[in-house]
């Protein structure tokens, strides 16, 4: 999938570079949009009609390339991210081994010379992002601004500047609460309530991102946070829901610290004094910032 991913982008940049005007949709719009129309049949002449009919009515965004500063943060971001996944593999497997039946002195050798690399590797890359990150003075600077929230650190603002292509193409809040898969999915009618969730139909390294900051917030009792994460405990008695609320409400104020460039203040006061459980609907504001 990945591969795929890297053809489409290389071509859709080429296209990009000759000055033609490109869209990028998602597969399930489009078909959904087509089924709409009341296509039924399904080939390569049809869906092309189809999508030149789409492009034709719609008024459809542009799609710009990612910045080349942000591309290459993204890069090392994902590496790290994938590093850090092969590692706690081997440390399982090591775990697992060495508390089994018999242990093979070998493999157990094997294991903790790959687990050594994995955090040669690992330290390796931190400091590339840090190096990369102070490249530029004004991303330094806002970074440094953000990363005044206890609990938030560089490698958590990188991913997120970098998964966002440095929130450029967000206009407000809702789109990036959409973006990251936080956005709400109601399931009601009439007297039937169903379960009401986050989508997380959206970039999953920023949710996995916000994770152990969220965490990190609330254990330094951090305003507003551990606020709100009182708050929506108190009602649904979901410690999880409530770390996922933290998260988002985390997400939103990077974001309007990134755009104004200004420092964290924790002594900042919103001005809704409540906000819903989980996440607001894509409509509608936070009130945060």
């Amino acid at each position: 999938m990945e591969a795929t991913g890297v053809y489409y982008e290389s071509c859709a940049l080429h296209l990009f570079k000759e000055n033609y005007p490109i869209s990028v949709i998602l597969p399930n719009k489009a078909k959904k949009w087509m089924q709409a129309e009341g296509i039924k049949s399904k080939n390569d002449k049809i869906d092309a009609q189809g999508l030149s009919k789409m492009g034709a009515e719609k008024a459809l965004q542009l799609w710009q390339p990612a910045a080349q500063y942000y591309y290459e943060l993204r890069s090392l971001t994902r590496q790290y991210q994938s590093v850090q996944e092969h590692k706690t593999i081997a440390i399982n497997q090591l775990h697992a081994i060495e508390h089994g039946m018999y242990q093979n002195k070998e493999v157990i050798a094997q294991l903790n010379e790959v687990i050594k690399l994995f955090e040669k590797q690992i330290a390796g890359l931190v400091m590339f992002i840090e190096h990369h990150i102070k490249s530029d003075m004004e991303v330094a600077n806002k970074v440094e601004n953000i990363c005044k929230i206890k609990g938030l650190a560089i490698l958590t603002v990188a991913v997120l500047i970098a998964e966002t292509n440095g929130f450029y193409l967000f206009n407000n809040a809702p789109q990036l609460v959409s973006y990251a898969g936080y956005d709400v999915i109601e399931n009601q009618s009439g007297n039937y309530a169903g379960r009401t969730r986050i989508s997380k139909k959206g970039n999953s390294h920023i949710r996995r991102a916000l994770h152990m900051p969220a965490l990190c917030v609330i254990t330094n009792k951090q305003t507003p946070f551990i606020d709100l994460f009182e708050r929506t405990f108190e009602k649904h008695h979901i410690k999880m829901k409530s770390y996922v609320s933290v998260q988002k409400k985390l997400l939103i104020l990077v974001y309007a610290l990134w755009r104004k460039n200004e420092p964290y203040d924790v002594k900042y006061k919103s001005t809704h004094t409540k906000e819903q459980e989980q996440a607001l609907p894509l409509g509608t504001h936070d009130g945060i910032i």
